[in-house]
């Protein structure tokens, strides 16, 4: 084998897919606002793993700790821009469901992840608290490689939806969306 033809085979099975162990059947799609439709409401419920993350300061949080919550991954990176822009609109998502079963995970997947805390700092973003993936290690729930990207858990931790790119995150529409997805899918 060739060189070339052993590093294809190498890129090609270290990419990460869509977990394939079914949970369940979602059942009915929740109709979604315009501004919602690139989002994915899967038709199955994904089993994913307990994956674990720190934040800037070294606390550790479990995915498995917020059973009976939907949770709302959001992956961004210091290098992207859109992402810059919607950092605040999913700060103001997180405070807006803080007393709800809505839980918002902002994800840098920064490799270097010690730039992170200065890069908010440099944007006036200090008191945005992030979590950090330096290994990329949620690849395990889905591939990695579009940043923005939100990924939707169950209240059992199962993948139920996902978004990749930017999206305008203060829309008046999304609020009553999540609210939606959080009564269908937080008590899953």
């Amino acid at each position: 084998m060739t060189l070339i033809a052993s590093s294809l085979l190498f890129s090609f099975s270290t990419v990460a897919a869509i977990p394939n162990h079914v949970a369940y059947n979602t059942g009915d799609a929740i109709l979604k606002p315009m501004i919602m439709s690139r989002f994915v409401e899967m038709s199955s419920a994904r089993k994913v793993p307990n994956l674990a993350f720190s934040d800037t300061q070294g606390n550790v949080i479990h995915l498995n700790q917020f059973k009976g919550k939907l949770v709302f991954i959001h992956l961004w990176a210091t290098w992207c821009a859109p992402c810059i822009k919607e950092i605040p609109q999913i700060d103001a998502i997180r405070q807006q469901n803080a007393d709800k079963d809505l839980v918002v995970i902002p994800l840098s997947i920064d490799e270097e992840s010690e730039k992170v805390a200065p890069f908010l700092a440099k944007y006036n973003l200090a008191d945005f608290k992030t979590w950090l993936d330096p290994n990329m290690d949620i690849d395990q729930i889905m591939p990695a490689n579009v940043v923005p990207a939100t990924y939707i858990l169950d209240g059992s931790g199962n993948l139920v939806g996902f978004l990749r790119g930017y999206l305008d995150w203060s829309d008046k529409d999304i609020q009553p969306y999540l609210e939606k997805l959080t009564a269908k899918y937080a008590g899953k």
